[in-house]
Protein backbone atom coordinates (compact mmCIF):
# COMPACT_ATOMS: atom_id res chain seq x y z
CA UNK A 1 0.00 0.00 0.00
CA UNK A 2 2.50 2.46 1.18
CA UNK A 3 5.15 1.52 -2.39
CA UNK A 4 1.84 2.24 -4.12
CA UNK A 5 0.91 5.84 -2.96
CA UNK A 6 4.52 6.71 -3.27
CA UNK A 7 4.35 5.82 -6.52
CA UNK A 8 1.23 7.87 -7.36
CA UNK A 9 2.60 10.40 -5.46
CA UNK A 10 5.90 10.60 -7.02
CA UNK A 11 3.98 10.66 -10.50
CA UNK A 12 1.35 13.36 -9.70
CA UNK A 13 4.29 15.45 -8.32
CA UNK A 14 6.45 14.70 -10.91
CA UNK A 15 5.33 14.08 -14.58
CA UNK A 16 1.41 14.95 -13.85
CA UNK A 17 0.72 18.21 -15.03
CA UNK A 18 -2.73 20.30 -16.21
CA UNK A 19 -2.77 22.62 -18.67
CA UNK A 20 -1.97 25.57 -16.62
CA UNK A 21 0.96 23.91 -15.22
CA UNK A 22 2.00 23.02 -18.56
CA UNK A 23 1.70 26.88 -18.99
CA UNK A 24 3.78 28.13 -16.43
CA UNK A 25 6.24 25.50 -17.63
CA UNK A 26 7.09 27.65 -21.30
CA UNK A 27 9.25 30.18 -19.19
CA UNK A 28 12.22 27.58 -19.43
CA UNK A 29 15.71 27.74 -18.53
CA UNK A 30 18.50 30.57 -17.14
CA UNK A 31 21.94 30.79 -17.79
CA UNK A 32 24.45 32.74 -15.69
CA UNK A 33 27.43 33.75 -17.51
CA UNK A 34 30.82 34.91 -15.77
CA UNK A 35 34.02 36.82 -17.24
CA UNK A 36 37.41 35.60 -16.10
CA UNK A 37 38.30 38.61 -13.96
CA UNK A 38 34.66 38.61 -12.22
CA UNK A 39 34.87 35.22 -11.04
CA UNK A 40 36.60 33.92 -7.47
CA UNK A 41 39.25 32.02 -9.36
CA UNK A 42 39.94 33.05 -12.95
CA UNK A 43 37.70 30.83 -14.42
CA UNK A 44 35.26 31.90 -17.32
CA UNK A 45 31.89 30.50 -16.31
CA UNK A 46 28.44 29.57 -18.26
CA UNK A 47 25.67 27.56 -16.87
CA UNK A 48 22.13 26.55 -18.46
CA UNK A 49 18.81 25.20 -16.18
CA UNK A 50 17.07 22.79 -18.90
CA UNK A 51 13.66 23.70 -17.23
CA UNK A 52 11.35 21.59 -19.56
CA UNK A 53 10.45 17.74 -20.05
CA UNK A 54 13.67 17.49 -22.17
CA UNK A 55 15.57 14.17 -22.45
CA UNK A 56 18.28 13.57 -19.16
CA UNK A 57 20.25 11.00 -20.28
CA UNK A 58 23.87 12.01 -21.60
CA UNK A 59 26.82 10.65 -23.05
CA UNK A 60 30.06 11.52 -24.10
CA UNK A 61 30.40 11.24 -28.05
CA UNK A 62 33.90 10.62 -29.11
CA UNK A 63 36.66 12.69 -31.33
CA UNK A 64 36.49 10.96 -34.99
CA UNK A 65 38.11 11.59 -38.04
CA UNK A 66 35.75 10.86 -41.67
CA UNK A 67 37.45 10.75 -45.09
CA UNK A 68 36.73 13.15 -47.49
CA UNK A 69 33.46 13.91 -48.84
CA UNK A 70 31.83 12.49 -45.85
CA UNK A 71 28.64 13.87 -45.07
CA UNK A 72 26.33 14.37 -41.76
CA UNK A 73 23.15 14.36 -41.22
CA UNK A 74 21.13 16.82 -39.27
CA UNK A 75 18.26 16.18 -37.01
CA UNK A 76 14.99 17.93 -34.87
CA UNK A 77 13.57 16.56 -31.59
CA UNK A 78 16.47 15.15 -30.51
CA UNK A 79 15.97 16.22 -26.80
CA UNK A 80 12.87 14.02 -26.60
CA UNK A 81 14.46 10.82 -27.32
CA UNK A 82 15.00 7.71 -24.60
CA UNK A 83 18.78 7.38 -25.28
CA UNK A 84 21.35 7.62 -27.88
CA UNK A 85 20.57 5.10 -30.11
CA UNK A 86 16.69 6.15 -29.97
CA UNK A 87 15.45 8.04 -33.03
CA UNK A 88 11.78 7.76 -32.59
CA UNK A 89 10.21 11.11 -33.34
CA UNK A 90 13.57 12.32 -34.57
CA UNK A 91 13.17 13.19 -38.34
CA UNK A 92 16.06 14.16 -40.47
CA UNK A 93 16.25 17.72 -41.93
CA UNK A 94 18.94 17.30 -43.98
CA UNK A 95 22.68 16.87 -44.75
CA UNK A 96 25.50 18.84 -44.59
CA UNK A 97 29.04 18.10 -45.52
CA UNK A 98 31.38 16.87 -42.69
CA UNK A 99 34.77 18.27 -41.93
CA UNK A 100 37.50 15.87 -41.58
CA UNK A 101 37.70 15.47 -37.37
CA UNK A 102 35.86 16.44 -35.09
CA UNK A 103 36.12 17.13 -30.94
CA UNK A 104 34.91 14.91 -28.11
CA UNK A 105 31.87 16.31 -26.61
CA UNK A 106 29.43 15.96 -23.76
CA UNK A 107 25.89 15.08 -25.44
CA UNK A 108 23.16 16.66 -23.30
CA UNK A 109 19.35 17.75 -24.31
CA UNK A 110 21.26 20.94 -25.20
CA UNK A 111 24.95 19.79 -25.96
CA UNK A 112 27.06 21.77 -23.37
CA UNK A 113 31.28 21.40 -23.54
CA UNK A 114 33.42 19.88 -25.64
CA UNK A 115 37.20 18.84 -24.90
CA UNK A 116 38.35 22.07 -25.58
CA UNK A 117 36.86 23.92 -22.79
CA UNK A 118 34.60 25.23 -25.03
CA UNK A 119 30.58 25.52 -23.62
CA UNK A 120 27.85 26.42 -24.08
CA UNK A 121 24.56 27.12 -21.61
CA UNK A 122 20.72 27.85 -23.91
CA UNK A 123 17.44 29.69 -23.07
CA UNK A 124 14.77 30.18 -25.29
CA UNK A 125 13.38 33.52 -26.18
CA UNK A 126 10.92 33.07 -28.70
CA UNK A 127 10.38 36.15 -30.65
CA UNK A 128 8.35 37.39 -33.46
CA UNK A 129 6.00 34.66 -34.84
CA UNK A 130 6.67 36.29 -38.22
CA UNK A 131 10.48 35.51 -37.91
CA UNK A 132 9.69 32.03 -38.08
CA UNK A 133 11.18 30.04 -41.19
CA UNK A 134 10.39 26.31 -40.85
CA UNK A 135 12.31 25.34 -43.80
CA UNK A 136 15.59 25.84 -42.51
CA UNK A 137 17.28 22.62 -41.50
CA UNK A 138 18.81 23.67 -38.09
CA UNK A 139 17.34 23.85 -34.38
CA UNK A 140 19.42 25.19 -32.12
CA UNK A 141 20.51 22.02 -30.61
CA UNK A 142 21.49 20.81 -33.49
CA UNK A 143 23.38 24.40 -34.23
CA UNK A 144 25.04 24.08 -30.82
CA UNK A 145 26.37 20.18 -32.04
CA UNK A 146 27.88 21.26 -35.00
CA UNK A 147 29.85 23.79 -33.35
CA UNK A 148 31.00 21.87 -30.12
CA UNK A 149 31.70 19.30 -32.53
CA UNK A 150 33.89 21.85 -34.63
CA UNK A 151 35.38 25.00 -32.74
CA UNK A 152 37.54 25.39 -30.22
CA UNK A 153 36.70 29.07 -29.35
CA UNK A 154 33.71 31.13 -28.53
CA UNK A 155 34.37 33.56 -31.41
CA UNK A 156 34.99 30.27 -34.33
CA UNK A 157 31.57 28.76 -33.07
CA UNK A 158 29.49 32.08 -33.49
CA UNK A 159 31.03 32.39 -36.74
CA UNK A 160 30.58 28.84 -38.10
CA UNK A 161 26.64 28.87 -36.47
CA UNK A 162 26.41 32.14 -38.54
CA UNK A 163 27.26 30.44 -41.78
CA UNK A 164 25.44 27.54 -41.23
CA UNK A 165 22.51 29.06 -41.06
CA UNK A 166 22.29 31.55 -43.63
CA UNK A 167 23.52 28.59 -46.16
CA UNK A 168 21.01 26.17 -44.67
CA UNK A 169 18.88 28.34 -42.78
CA UNK A 170 17.58 28.30 -39.05
CA UNK A 171 14.27 26.59 -38.27
CA UNK A 172 13.44 27.30 -34.80
CA UNK A 173 12.15 29.84 -32.51
CA UNK A 174 14.50 32.68 -31.10
CA UNK A 175 16.98 31.28 -29.13
CA UNK A 176 19.94 32.58 -27.02
CA UNK A 177 23.50 30.38 -26.77
CA UNK A 178 25.76 31.37 -23.30
CA UNK A 179 28.82 30.73 -25.10
CA UNK A 180 32.16 30.26 -23.12
CA UNK A 181 35.85 29.15 -23.77
CA UNK A 182 38.74 29.30 -21.45
CA UNK A 183 39.10 33.75 -22.28
CA UNK A 184 35.92 35.28 -22.89
CA UNK A 185 32.20 34.51 -22.59
CA UNK A 186 29.71 35.64 -25.37
CA UNK A 187 25.54 35.97 -25.68
CA UNK A 188 24.67 34.78 -28.61
CA UNK A 189 20.91 35.31 -29.79
CA UNK A 190 19.34 33.86 -33.24
CA UNK A 191 16.27 33.91 -34.89
CA UNK A 192 14.83 33.04 -38.39
CA UNK A 193 14.37 35.54 -41.17
CA UNK A 194 10.93 35.48 -42.14
CA UNK A 195 8.70 32.87 -44.32
CA UNK A 196 9.80 34.24 -47.58
CA UNK A 197 13.75 33.78 -46.86
CA UNK A 198 15.44 30.58 -45.58
CA UNK A 199 18.52 31.78 -43.49
CA UNK A 200 18.49 33.62 -40.05
CA UNK A 201 19.43 37.00 -38.59
CA UNK A 202 21.88 37.01 -35.50
CA UNK A 203 24.05 39.32 -33.11
CA UNK A 204 26.64 38.53 -30.19
CA UNK A 205 27.65 40.59 -27.39
CA UNK A 206 31.26 39.79 -25.60
CA UNK A 207 30.91 39.76 -21.71
CA UNK A 208 33.38 42.06 -20.40
CA UNK A 209 36.10 40.38 -18.40
CA UNK A 210 35.15 42.00 -15.05
CA UNK A 211 31.34 41.23 -15.80
CA UNK A 212 28.48 38.92 -15.57
CA UNK A 213 25.22 38.83 -17.62
CA UNK A 214 22.11 36.59 -17.27
CA UNK A 215 19.76 35.26 -19.82
CA UNK A 216 16.17 33.98 -19.10
CA UNK A 217 14.47 34.16 -22.08
CA UNK A 218 14.31 37.17 -22.71
CA UNK A 219 15.93 38.85 -25.56
CA UNK A 220 18.90 40.86 -24.22
CA UNK A 221 20.99 42.43 -26.50
CA UNK A 222 20.23 45.95 -27.03
CA UNK A 223 22.86 48.21 -29.18
CA UNK A 224 25.41 46.71 -31.65
CA UNK A 225 28.85 48.87 -32.51
CA UNK A 226 29.95 46.44 -34.87
CA UNK A 227 32.41 49.17 -35.28
CA UNK A 228 33.62 46.78 -32.60
CA UNK A 229 34.22 43.13 -33.46
CA UNK A 230 36.30 42.47 -30.19
CA UNK A 231 33.00 43.11 -28.84
CA UNK A 232 29.86 42.58 -31.15
CA UNK A 233 29.52 40.44 -33.81
CA UNK A 234 26.06 39.76 -36.42
CA UNK A 235 25.18 38.24 -39.17
CA UNK A 236 25.27 40.58 -41.79
CA UNK A 237 21.40 40.90 -42.72
CA UNK A 238 20.87 42.28 -39.04
CA UNK A 239 19.81 45.76 -40.08
CA UNK A 240 18.91 45.02 -43.47
CA UNK A 241 15.79 42.08 -42.28
CA UNK A 242 14.60 44.51 -39.21
CA UNK A 243 14.09 47.48 -42.11
CA UNK A 244 12.44 45.10 -44.44
CA UNK A 245 10.09 43.67 -41.83
CA UNK A 246 9.14 46.75 -40.90
CA UNK A 247 10.80 45.83 -37.38
CA UNK A 248 12.82 49.18 -37.49
CA UNK A 249 12.34 52.25 -39.10
CA UNK A 250 15.88 53.00 -40.24
CA UNK A 251 15.74 56.05 -38.10
CA UNK A 252 16.12 55.66 -34.88
CA UNK A 253 18.94 53.95 -32.53
CA UNK A 254 18.58 50.31 -33.74
CA UNK A 255 17.87 48.01 -30.63
CA UNK A 256 18.28 44.39 -31.48
CA UNK A 257 15.57 43.50 -28.99
CA UNK A 258 13.38 45.64 -29.63
CA UNK A 259 13.32 44.63 -33.47
CA UNK A 260 13.11 40.66 -33.62
CA UNK A 261 11.94 39.98 -29.94
CA UNK A 262 8.59 41.65 -29.65
CA UNK A 263 6.34 38.65 -28.77
CA UNK A 264 6.77 37.83 -25.30
CA UNK A 265 5.52 39.36 -22.09
CA UNK A 266 6.61 42.74 -21.69
CA UNK A 267 9.16 42.67 -24.47
CA UNK A 268 7.61 45.79 -26.24
CA UNK A 269 8.53 47.67 -22.57
CA UNK A 270 11.81 46.16 -20.98
CA UNK A 271 14.17 43.71 -21.58
CA UNK A 272 14.10 41.53 -18.76
CA UNK A 273 11.87 39.63 -15.85
CA UNK A 274 11.80 39.11 -12.61
CA UNK A 275 14.78 36.33 -13.05
CA UNK A 276 17.23 38.77 -14.56
CA UNK A 277 17.00 41.47 -12.74
CA UNK A 278 16.85 39.05 -9.31
CA UNK A 279 20.00 37.49 -10.15
CA UNK A 280 22.05 40.44 -10.82
CA UNK A 281 20.45 42.62 -7.72
CA UNK A 282 22.24 39.75 -5.78
CA UNK A 283 25.73 40.11 -7.73
CA UNK A 284 25.70 43.61 -7.99
CA UNK A 285 23.80 45.14 -4.68
CA UNK A 286 25.23 48.36 -5.50
CA UNK A 287 23.67 48.98 -8.47
CA UNK A 288 20.29 49.59 -6.33
CA UNK A 289 18.80 47.80 -9.51
CA UNK A 290 14.68 48.28 -9.71
CA UNK A 291 11.75 46.74 -11.81
CA UNK A 292 11.66 50.74 -12.10
CA UNK A 293 14.19 50.71 -15.01
CA UNK A 294 13.07 50.69 -18.73
CA UNK A 295 16.01 48.59 -20.11
CA UNK A 296 18.35 46.27 -17.74
CA UNK A 297 21.78 46.26 -18.64
CA UNK A 298 22.73 43.15 -20.61
CA UNK A 299 25.90 42.84 -18.10
CA UNK A 300 26.98 44.01 -15.00
CA UNK A 301 30.49 44.37 -12.65
CA UNK A 302 29.59 42.26 -9.58
CA UNK A 303 30.51 43.60 -5.90
CA UNK A 304 32.32 41.04 -5.63
CA UNK A 305 34.36 38.08 -7.40
CA UNK A 306 31.46 35.51 -8.52
CA UNK A 307 32.43 31.88 -7.63
CA UNK A 308 30.91 28.16 -8.91
CA UNK A 309 29.17 27.71 -5.47
CA UNK A 310 27.46 31.53 -6.39
CA UNK A 311 26.20 30.46 -9.59
CA UNK A 312 25.25 27.21 -8.63
CA UNK A 313 23.02 28.95 -5.99
CA UNK A 314 21.52 31.50 -7.83
CA UNK A 315 20.25 28.87 -10.19
CA UNK A 316 18.65 27.00 -7.23
CA UNK A 317 17.00 30.17 -6.15
CA UNK A 318 13.38 31.11 -4.99
CA UNK A 319 13.97 34.90 -4.45
CA UNK A 320 14.30 33.75 -0.64
CA UNK A 321 14.31 36.73 1.92
CA UNK A 322 12.16 38.62 -0.26
CA UNK A 323 8.37 39.61 -0.80
CA UNK A 324 8.10 37.22 -3.79
CA UNK A 325 9.17 34.41 -1.77
CA UNK A 326 6.24 31.55 -2.00
CA UNK A 327 7.37 29.52 0.70
CA UNK A 328 6.99 32.61 3.33
CA UNK A 329 3.20 33.63 2.56
CA UNK A 330 1.52 30.29 3.60
CA UNK A 331 0.99 30.98 7.25
CA UNK A 332 -0.75 29.43 10.34
CA UNK A 333 -1.53 30.60 13.81
CA UNK A 334 1.89 30.76 15.85
CA UNK A 335 1.44 27.19 18.11
CA UNK A 336 3.59 29.11 21.21
CA UNK A 337 1.65 32.13 21.18
CA UNK A 338 0.42 30.28 24.41
CA UNK A 339 1.78 28.13 27.05
CA UNK A 340 0.01 25.30 28.26
CA UNK A 341 -1.99 27.25 30.28
CA UNK A 342 -3.27 29.42 27.86
CA UNK A 343 -1.45 32.51 28.75
CA UNK A 344 0.19 34.87 26.19
CA UNK A 345 3.60 34.75 26.13
CA UNK A 346 5.59 37.60 25.21
CA UNK A 347 7.39 38.38 21.99
CA UNK A 348 5.72 35.81 20.00
CA UNK A 349 4.72 36.43 17.01
CA UNK A 350 0.47 35.85 16.29
CA UNK A 351 1.63 33.66 13.32
CA UNK A 352 4.68 31.95 11.34
CA UNK A 353 5.37 30.53 8.18
CA UNK A 354 3.92 26.39 7.76
CA UNK A 355 6.41 24.11 7.66
CA UNK A 356 4.38 22.79 4.45
CA UNK A 357 4.86 25.88 2.55
CA UNK A 358 7.54 25.40 0.07
CA UNK A 359 8.10 27.63 -3.28
CA UNK A 360 7.62 25.31 -5.91
CA UNK A 361 3.82 25.19 -5.20
CA UNK A 362 1.37 23.52 -7.58
CA UNK A 363 -1.10 25.20 -9.39
CA UNK A 364 -3.69 22.79 -7.53
CA UNK A 365 -2.85 23.61 -4.24
CA UNK A 366 -2.52 27.66 -5.10
CA UNK A 367 -6.10 26.83 -6.25
CA UNK A 368 -7.26 25.24 -2.69
CA UNK A 369 -5.25 27.75 -0.73
CA UNK A 370 -7.09 30.92 -2.54
CA UNK A 371 -10.75 28.98 -2.48
CA UNK A 372 -9.91 29.28 1.73
CA UNK A 373 -9.33 32.87 1.86
CA UNK A 374 -5.28 32.96 1.35
CA UNK A 375 -5.01 35.45 -1.81
CA UNK A 376 -1.08 35.75 -0.67
CA UNK A 377 -0.28 32.66 -2.08
CA UNK A 378 -0.06 33.76 -5.95
CA UNK A 379 2.11 32.11 -8.01
CA UNK A 380 5.94 33.15 -9.43
CA UNK A 381 8.42 31.99 -11.52
CA UNK A 382 11.37 30.80 -9.33
CA UNK A 383 14.82 30.73 -10.89
CA UNK A 384 15.06 27.06 -9.73
CA UNK A 385 11.82 24.98 -10.91
CA UNK A 386 10.69 21.52 -10.34
CA UNK A 387 10.25 20.70 -14.11
CA UNK A 388 13.54 21.25 -14.51
CA UNK A 389 15.21 17.82 -16.44
CA UNK A 390 18.59 18.71 -15.56
CA UNK A 391 21.09 21.70 -14.69
CA UNK A 392 25.00 22.69 -15.62
CA UNK A 393 27.25 24.89 -13.83
CA UNK A 394 30.75 25.22 -16.49
CA UNK A 395 34.02 26.43 -15.07
CA UNK A 396 36.38 26.57 -17.61
CA UNK A 397 40.41 27.50 -16.67
CA UNK A 398 42.88 28.60 -19.25
CA UNK A 399 46.21 27.31 -16.70
CA UNK A 400 45.20 23.96 -16.90
CA UNK A 401 45.14 21.39 -19.43
CA UNK A 402 41.84 21.16 -20.98
CA UNK A 403 40.92 17.97 -20.15
CA UNK A 404 40.75 19.24 -16.20
CA UNK A 405 40.42 23.24 -16.89
CA UNK A 406 36.91 22.37 -18.23
CA UNK A 407 34.32 20.86 -15.70
CA UNK A 408 30.32 20.89 -16.05
CA UNK A 409 28.72 20.99 -12.42
CA UNK A 410 25.69 19.02 -13.46
CA UNK A 411 22.67 18.20 -10.97
CA UNK A 412 19.65 16.33 -12.39
CA UNK A 413 15.96 17.60 -11.49
CA UNK A 414 15.29 20.60 -9.33
CA UNK A 415 18.69 22.76 -8.93
CA UNK A 416 17.34 23.76 -5.57
CA UNK A 417 17.54 20.78 -4.08
CA UNK A 418 19.66 18.60 -6.04
CA UNK A 419 23.40 18.17 -5.40
CA UNK A 420 26.35 18.40 -8.05
CA UNK A 421 28.69 16.24 -9.40
CA UNK A 422 31.49 16.85 -11.84
CA UNK A 423 31.84 15.91 -15.38
CA UNK A 424 35.40 16.84 -16.58
CA UNK A 425 36.43 17.87 -20.15
CA UNK A 426 38.37 14.61 -20.25
CA UNK A 427 35.76 12.32 -19.69
CA UNK A 428 35.66 9.74 -22.20
CA UNK A 429 32.63 8.03 -20.63
CA UNK A 430 30.04 8.38 -18.09
CA UNK A 431 28.00 5.96 -16.00
CA UNK A 432 25.70 3.70 -17.75
CA UNK A 433 22.95 5.17 -15.29
CA UNK A 434 22.99 8.58 -17.03
CA UNK A 435 22.89 6.76 -20.37
CA UNK A 436 18.72 6.53 -20.44
CA UNK A 437 16.32 9.30 -20.04
CA UNK A 438 14.65 9.04 -16.77
CA UNK A 439 11.56 10.66 -18.08
CA UNK A 440 10.25 7.39 -19.62
CA UNK A 441 8.98 5.83 -16.47
CA UNK A 442 9.48 5.31 -12.52
CA UNK A 443 12.82 4.06 -12.55
CA UNK A 444 14.56 3.32 -9.18
CA UNK A 445 17.68 2.94 -11.35
CA UNK A 446 17.45 6.43 -13.10
CA UNK A 447 19.61 8.95 -11.47
CA UNK A 448 16.80 11.30 -11.77
CA UNK A 449 14.62 9.68 -9.94
CA UNK A 450 17.23 8.86 -7.54
CA UNK A 451 17.36 12.22 -6.67
CA UNK A 452 13.93 13.14 -7.66
CA UNK A 453 11.85 10.95 -4.76
CA UNK A 454 14.01 12.92 -2.11
CA UNK A 455 12.95 16.43 -3.47
CA UNK A 456 9.40 16.26 -4.25
CA UNK A 457 9.10 14.29 -0.50
CA UNK A 458 11.21 17.24 0.92
CA UNK A 459 8.97 19.76 -0.58
CA UNK A 460 5.66 18.02 1.03
CA UNK A 461 7.31 19.61 4.42
CA UNK A 462 10.18 22.25 3.13
CA UNK A 463 10.45 24.22 6.00
CA UNK A 464 11.21 21.19 7.93
CA UNK A 465 13.28 19.04 5.22
CA UNK A 466 15.35 21.69 4.23
CA UNK A 467 17.44 21.50 7.14
CA UNK A 468 18.85 17.90 6.02
CA UNK A 469 18.29 18.39 2.48
CA UNK A 470 20.27 22.01 1.91
CA UNK A 471 23.14 21.15 3.84
CA UNK A 472 23.69 17.81 1.86
CA UNK A 473 22.89 19.62 -1.71
CA UNK A 474 25.68 21.71 -0.77
CA UNK A 475 28.07 19.16 0.42
CA UNK A 476 29.04 17.54 -2.62
CA UNK A 477 29.74 20.86 -4.87
CA UNK A 478 32.04 22.10 -2.19
CA UNK A 479 33.47 18.29 -1.71
CA UNK A 480 33.92 18.47 -5.41
CA UNK A 481 35.39 21.79 -5.66
CA UNK A 482 37.46 21.31 -2.57
CA UNK A 483 38.95 18.14 -4.41
CA UNK A 484 39.39 19.66 -7.65
CA UNK A 485 43.46 20.27 -6.71
CA UNK A 486 44.02 16.82 -5.88
CA UNK A 487 42.16 15.00 -8.90
CA UNK A 488 44.00 17.68 -11.26
CA UNK A 489 47.39 16.63 -9.51
CA UNK A 490 46.73 13.02 -9.53
CA UNK A 491 44.98 13.13 -13.57
CA UNK A 492 48.39 14.58 -14.70
CA UNK A 493 50.82 12.24 -13.10
CA UNK A 494 48.83 9.53 -14.72
CA UNK A 495 48.79 11.22 -18.25
CA UNK A 496 52.35 11.54 -18.18
CA UNK A 497 52.19 7.65 -18.60
CA UNK A 498 49.39 6.37 -19.28
CA UNK A 499 46.85 8.85 -21.57
CA UNK A 500 44.20 5.61 -21.26
CA UNK A 501 44.32 5.63 -17.61
CA UNK A 502 44.32 9.00 -16.68
CA UNK A 503 40.75 9.28 -18.89
CA UNK A 504 39.20 6.26 -17.13
CA UNK A 505 40.46 8.03 -13.54
CA UNK A 506 38.65 11.12 -14.65
CA UNK A 507 35.50 8.74 -15.47
CA UNK A 508 35.87 6.92 -12.17
CA UNK A 509 35.79 10.49 -10.39
CA UNK A 510 32.84 11.35 -11.96
CA UNK A 511 30.92 8.07 -11.57
CA UNK A 512 32.08 7.79 -7.30
CA UNK A 513 30.77 11.49 -7.24
CA UNK A 514 27.37 10.28 -9.16
CA UNK A 515 26.76 7.27 -6.74
CA UNK A 516 27.83 8.54 -3.71
CA UNK A 517 25.05 11.75 -4.13
CA UNK A 518 22.56 9.46 -5.50
CA UNK A 519 23.10 7.17 -2.73
CA UNK A 520 23.01 10.32 0.15
CA UNK A 521 19.43 10.86 -1.69
CA UNK A 522 18.16 7.56 -1.44
CA UNK A 523 18.38 7.02 2.09
CA UNK A 524 16.94 10.91 2.73
CA UNK A 525 13.70 9.61 0.49
CA UNK A 526 13.25 7.25 2.48
CA UNK A 527 13.79 9.07 5.97
CA UNK A 528 11.08 11.49 4.76
CA UNK A 529 9.23 9.15 3.72
CA UNK A 530 8.75 7.51 7.04
CA UNK A 531 8.52 11.10 8.87
CA UNK A 532 5.79 12.23 6.55
CA UNK A 533 3.98 8.97 6.80
CA UNK A 534 3.78 8.88 10.35
CA UNK A 535 3.53 12.57 10.42
CA UNK A 536 0.52 12.49 8.66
Amino acid sequence: MKKVFVAVLMMAFAVGVDAQEAERMTESCTSIMVGRAASADGSVITSHTCDARYRTWMTVVPARDYERDTVTAVYKNRFHTRSAADSTGMPRLGVIPQVRHTYRFLDTAYPCLNEKQLAMGETTISGRDTLLNEKGIFMIEELSRIALERCTTAREAIRLMGDLVKKYGYGDSGECLTIADKNEAWLFEIFGEGPKKVGGVWAAVRIPDDEVAVSANISRIGTLDLSDPDHYMASDNVFDVAKKLKLWDGKEPFCFWKAYSGTNYLKEVKNYSIRELYILQQLAPSLNLTDSIENLPVSVKPDKKVSVEDVSRLLGSYYEGTPLDLSARHKIPNPMRKDKDGNLVENEPDSIVSPVANPWITNQQLAMFYAMGDSAMKWTRTVSVPWCSYSTVIQLRSWLPDEVGGVAWVALDNPGQSPRFPIYCGNTDLPSALKVCGHSAEDDNSPLWQFRKANRLASLRWGIFRKTLEPARDHFLEKGLRELPMVERTWQELNATDKDKAARYLNDCTADALGAAAYRWQQMAHDFWLQTWNGF
